[in-house]
């Protein structure tokens, strides 16, 4: 039956276009094929990336459409990178930012060297430590606040029980100093094994004839951990910090979920203080202009970080 058709389709098919057809080139179909998607992506990438750009030029608010535009040039710019209430918002950011990707890669790395050891359990331990994961952030940021709750919270007994402190003398959520370790906390224990996926795939890339010409030198389990492991893995623990990085400097839903910026302003990273200027305070072309600075921000580090891990990878 599907011959048929493709005969049918043939016979359909006018002689002059079915010449052009046979005489275009494998790449040229493939071109044909893949333009659609690629213009596709292209506007809805690009152009509003240009109108962005062009917003952030003037003095534009959505909520007053029909109001005069004018063109403001680079003050916008000037007012963001002088504002100090935006700094401590990128000090906020910077803090989680560092903070989480240290204990991912940390933890993660730990537990792919001990998951590679091929335990009895082995999957079993795999699949349960990958569960956060599969989890949606807003799901796990109302299951933290429960945990985080100071006369229900399972978090603050379990610290109660540790240190033999009063549950209810402190609020994860509602203290300065330890809102943004709240937010640290949960975002590890979500995407810690995310790492350790892309680490547990590096550990078991090395070759096993490598470890065995080390032991047949008399290398120590320490030095050959030191001298093989690390250096083997690297690429796949810098490719974690790069996506973990990327995906923590535009953080939103779960710390919305979590504290909502707060207590105060302690916890609102630059996601959340570039949606409040965009869509509470309306000040859409002050917002492009931040939008766009965060954008050459997060490209231009990305970039340098790429380089860096190309030369890694070919040592």
């Amino acid at each position: 039956m599907a011959n048929s058709m493709i005969e049918r389709a043939a016979a359909a098919t006018p002689s002059v276009t079915a010449r052009r057809i046979r005489g275009l080139s494998d790449r040229a179909i493939a071109w044909i094929f893949v333009a659609p998607t690629i213009f596709l992506l292209l506007a809805v990438n690009i152009f509003p990336l240009i109108w962005t750009i062009r917003l952030s030029f003037t003095n534009f608010r959505a909520n007053r459409p029909n109001a005069e535009v004018e063109w403001v040039g680079l003050r916008n710019y000037q007012r963001i990178l002088t504002d100090a209430d935006i700094w401590a918002t990128m000090q906020a950011t910077a803090h989680f930012l560092l903070w989480t990707i240290f204990f991912q890669v940390l933890i993660g790395f730990a537990l792919a060297w001990l998951i590679n050891r091929k335990f009895r359990g082995n999957d079993l331990w795999t699949t349960i430590i990958v569960l956060p994961m599969m989890l949606s952030p807003a799901v796990v940021g109302n299951f933290w606040t429960f945990l985080y709750q100071p006369q229900i919270g399972l978090f603050n007994y379990t610290v109660a029980f540790l240190t033999g402190a009063d549950p209810t003398s402190f609020s994860m959520i509602g203290d300065v100093a330890l809102a943004p370790w709240s937010i640290v906390i949960v975002d590890t224990w979500m995407w810690t094994p995310f790492v350790m996926l892309i680490c547990l795939a590096g550990l078991r890339s090395i070759p096993d004839s490598i470890y065995e010409a080390a032991e047949c030198d008399r290398a120590s389990n320490w030095r050959q951990f030191w001298t093989i492991t690390i250096p083997m893995t690297l690429p796949f623990l810098m490719l974690a910090v790069l996506f973990r990085g990327i995906e923590n400097f535009k953080m939103f839903d779960l710390v919305v979920q979590l504290t909502g910026g707060g207590p105060g302003s302690t916890t609102e990273l630059t996601s959340i203080n570039l949606k409040r200027e965009a869509f509470e305070k309306w000040r859409t072309g002050y917002a492009s202009a931040y939008a766009i600075i965060l954008f050459v921000t997060v490209f231009g580090l990305a970039s340098i970080y790429v380089k860096a891990l190309n030369k890694v990878k070919e040592r």
